[in-house]
């Protein structure tokens, strides 16, 4: 109802509101091969030009009510350029400058219609016009054609909140009693599951605006998941301890975790994966015997859940036990998402000393030549039960110098 509204008000014929059943599917979300995306399957050049802004957090051509406005505006200029709807809509397909091209090729007297460059087009875009008259052929008549349209869905309406910092959706969705599904499809122009850290227009079902402009400044701040690993490009003259200096881990963890056997083979051009998470640091590092080293973090009332996380990782961490945390957020599950918050029991203790060279409780390094078998045989444990506190299977590879999660002997 929106789409035809819009087009109503454009002044455009109606029948272009199926043009999204060719494009997408009407799905808000869809990618194409050729990175178009979007109700209208934008490409971000062509968005850019109308309007729609993309950066890390937000995606408008994901904005059903923005990316429409800017198709309508690129329909209304395609079709001024050419004249008439099949090689506007041709052109809406492979882009107008590839059409304008196979005009230039016709001789003088040459009617520049769909019809007559159709030859010359894409074969996908001499396609696409036929197939887009097929689907209004269809809609005069669909039982004729087998087809049962479902009824049409009742125009949404909803509430528009002006957010200003970052929120995580699913905090947001149980603080105002709505579902996370729903909040998420009011805005798919997001591109995670929190509000950007700027001014964003936050739609939410009607009759909800008062409850979260209360609530929305308690509602804790949200952090991106950090990545376990970044890509290095490997140039001239570089080598792996040389590498291994510059992000700060060792030569083991980088031939690790790209399946590398010899530190002497390595080839300009290779994407290497370099791990630069907290489980890959330096196995050397050794406790002052005067210093005191806290153990257990400081708990946050809400913690968010992070790449690699495991009840057990997190419980350990803040000095509490996973039969806590699943009973205080009702987790019938020891299973965790990214993203996901967790409220956090308050830590049972707070420190402890260290004498020199002592590891901590609850930590291995793993050295050369060790396996998941010995380590966890060392230590009193399954393999399955090793493998599942540090969140690997059965197929993962452990190498020199990562930090293991084991219980303390």
């Amino acid at each position: 109802p929106a789409i035809l509204k819009a087009l109503k008000e454009a002044g455009l014929p109606e029948e272009l509101s199926w043009l999204p059943l060719i494009e997408s599917a009407f799905k808000v979300r869809a990618l194409s091969s050729a990175r178009a995306l979007g109700l209208w399957q934008f490409i971000a050049s062509t968005g850019y030009r109308y309007g729609l802004n993309r950066d890390r957090w937000v995606d408008e051509r994901m904005d059903p009510e923005k990316s429409t406005a800017a198709a309508i505006a690129y329909l209304k200029d395609l079709h001024q350029i050419f004249g008439d709807w099949y090689t506007a809509l041709a052109a809406y397909n492979c882009g107008e400058g590839r059409v304008l091209r196979c005009i230039k090729t016709q001789r003088i007297n040459y009617l520049d219609h769909f019809w007559d460059l159709y030859e010359k087009l894409p074969s996908e875009t001499a396609f696409y016009v036929p197939k887009y008259l097929a689907v209004l052929h269809i809609l005069k008549d669909p039982a004729a054609y087998g087809f049962v349209l479902p009824p049409v869905d009742k125009e949404i309406q909803t509430d528009v909140v002006v957010t200003n910092r970052q929120v995580n959706l699913r905090v947001m969705a149980d603080n105002i009693g709505v579902p996370y599904e729903e909040l998420r499809d009011l805005n798919p122009d997001l591109r995670y599951s929190s509000t950007p850290p700027g001014e964003y227009s936050f739609r939410m079902p009607r009759g909800k605006e008062t409850l979260l402009a209360s609530v929305f400044e308690k509602l804790p701040e949200w952090q991106p998941p950090v990545p376990d690993s970044v890509i290095h490009r490997v140039r001239k003259g570089e080598t792996l301890s040389g590498i291994s200096k510059k992000y700060r881990t060792s030569v083991g963890a980088i031939m690790g975790l790209n399946g590398l056997r010899s530190t002497k083979y390595l080839k300009v051009g290779w994407n290497l994966k370099i791990p630069v998470g907290k489980q890959y640091a330096s196995a050397k590092q050794t406790v002052s015997p005067s210093r005191q080293q806290s153990v257990i973090e400081k708990s946050p009332e809400i913690y968010v859940v992070r790449n690699g996380d495991s009840l057990w990782t997190i419980a350990n961490r803040f000095g509490t036990t996973t039969k806590a945390i699943m009973s205080l957020n009702r987790l019938s599950s020891a299973r965790l998402g990214i993203g996901q918050p967790l409220k956090m029991p308050k830590p049972t203790v707070i420190a402890q000393s260290h004498s020199p060279g002592q590891v901590v409780a609850g930590e291995c390094t793993v050295m050369k030549g060790d396996s998941p078998y010995t380590i966890a045989h060392k230590h009193g444990l399954s393999v399955e039960d090793l493998l599942r506190m540090n969140g690997l299977n059965s197929r993962s590879t452990i190498f020199p110098g990562q930090v293991l999660m084991v219980k303390p002997k």
